[in-house]
Order: C-alpha cells, then structure tokens, then sequence
C-alpha cells in the first residue's frame, strides 16, 4: 500500500474516534500523529500528554513542548517516575511493561476524567514482532495505535513527515533511558543522569544516531556505521574518552556492530522473550 493510501486509511481510523489523548513523545512517530490527529479532530479534540520523569532527558522535554505550542496543540505535562515503581529500578527483562504500565493507567485515568474517548500511542508496524513487553500493557489498558492499524512503518512515517513540512521527519530514534543498562543492573537517578551526560556529549561532538550502553564502570559507545570511521580522529577520539571519563566510567570502548535498537536483548534467551513477544 503507497504512503499516501497509508495515510488516508489513518485519517479515516481517527475520525471516528471522537476525543483523544496523544501519548507525545517529541519523537518521529508521536509527532506525526499529534499532527494527524489535530487536522482530523481539531484541536479542541485532542490533548497531548507528555511524562516527565529521570528516563526522558531533559532535551526531548524540551523539545516535546516547542513542537506542541507550534501545533497549537493542548498540551500537558505529568510527572511519571519509573524508578518509584516497584520492580523496575532491579532492571528485569519485563522493565518496559511495568513502566507503560504506569504510564498508560495515568493517561487513561485523564482521559476518562476529562470526557476523552480513547487513549493514543504512536507504535507502528517496525515495533511488531520484537521483545517489547511494553505493548502487553497497553492492550492491557486499551490503548489504541492508529499507526500500527494503519499499516505505517517508520520508513512511511518519516517520508508522510517530510511531505507534511514536520521537523521531527528526520529526527534521529530515541529510547528511553533506562534501556542503556544490561538487564539485572540495577537503575538509579545517578546512573541515568550520567547517560544522558555521556549522550549530550556526543550530540555535541555531531553525532547524529548514537547511544552510550552502561556496564558498570564501562561505557559502550554504538554509533551508525557510518560515523565509526570518527574515531580514527585521534583528537575526537581523546575529548570522548576525556569527558566519559570525568562522567566516572572507568573503560570507554566502542562497539564495531555500531548503533541498532534493542542490543541488551541480545543478552536474553529466547525463554525469556517467548512469553512478552508480540
């Protein structure tokens, strides 16, 4: 089915939802369908939510808020604090579903509060399939993903983006934070603070796809595959150590299989994911 098809048969699963709330993220996916949503809906149709919390740094927050007062858009920010969820601070293969868990039942508690109909994410058809115990939740709870029944893929989302003028159609993927961390490390305000640091510093370095994997005092570095070759910079090279160094991490490597989502669940078996794959 063409992009454009894609986008229409989106179009015709919002409008007859009625009044929702758009779980917003600032990202690719969340962006495009707040946009969607507010010239199917309008805006006094639609409320976008985005959680503040220790996994979200403090630039996409930011960045959520600019992106909605460009829509127009109504927009709220909550307070969601994984790390006060019992269970997820221990970082258990299972993390993401105590923390959508959390996340949805406060959307979907505003929803019901304030007359919305349903609650919105933004999953599309690349999240199907993989080791995302997350998704279980948001059945749980009812929450609906229009991009998924549309059949949108991210490719198509970021090209609809594009066509539609949004400055998120380029934006780089981004997964919260607590996903840096091998399952069974332990998650603590400090250890994600440190992440963020480490990945604010390759943002400034010009990296555009990156994550900075912690294992303890050992940082692993994942950048695009074509970015690898950077650190044949030597200078590069020295200000990356340098600054993961005075972050506190002890080694600082990079990883040749560069940047891809999902890494920590390489470490899993196939037992483990069984029974949280979609």
């Amino acid at each position: 089915m063409a992009e454009m098809e894609k986008l229409e048969r989106l179009k015709s699963c919002i409008k007859n939802l009625g009044r929702v709330v758009v779980a917003f993220s600032g990202g690719v996916d969340s962006t495009f369908l707040l946009k969607v949503c507010l010239d199917v809906l309008g805006k006094e149709n639609v409320l976008a939510v985005t959680a503040r919390s220790s996994t979200y740094p403090a630039r996409e927050l930011e960045e959520a808020r600019k992106l909605a007062e460009k829509f127009g858009a109504n927009h709220e920010i909550i307070v969601s604090e994984e790390l006060d969820i019992p269970g997820f601070s221990e970082n258990p293969p299972e993390r993401c579903y105590h923390c959508k868990k959390e996340l949805f039942g406060k959307l979907v508690a505003i929803a019901r509060e304030r007359g919305f109909n349903f609650v919105l994410d933004g999953s599309n058809m690349d999240d199907t399939g993989d080791f995302r115990p997350g998704m279980r939740a948001k059945d749980e709870l009812g929450v609906l993903s229009p991009l998924k029944e549309a059949g949108l893929t991210k490719a198509d989302i970021r090209a609809l983006s594009r066509e539609m003028g949004l400055p998120t159609w380029n934006k780089p993927s981004f997964a919260c934070l607590a996903s840096r961390f091998p399952y069974g490390e332990r998650i603590t305000a400090e250890k994600l603070s440190r992440v963020e640091r480490a990945e604010d510093l390759l943002r400034e370095l010009g990296f555009i796809q990156y994550r900075v994997r912690s294992h303890g005092d050992l940082a692993r570095i994942e950048v695009s595959p074509d970015e690898i070759d950077r650190f044949f910079d030597k200078t590069l090279r020295e200000k990356v150590v340098s600054g993961l160094k005075g972050l506190g991490f002890i080694y600082v490597s990079l990883d040749l299989a560069g940047y891809r989502t999902g890494s920590m669940n390489e470490g899993l078996e196939e037992e483990e994911k069984a029974p949280w794959k979609n």
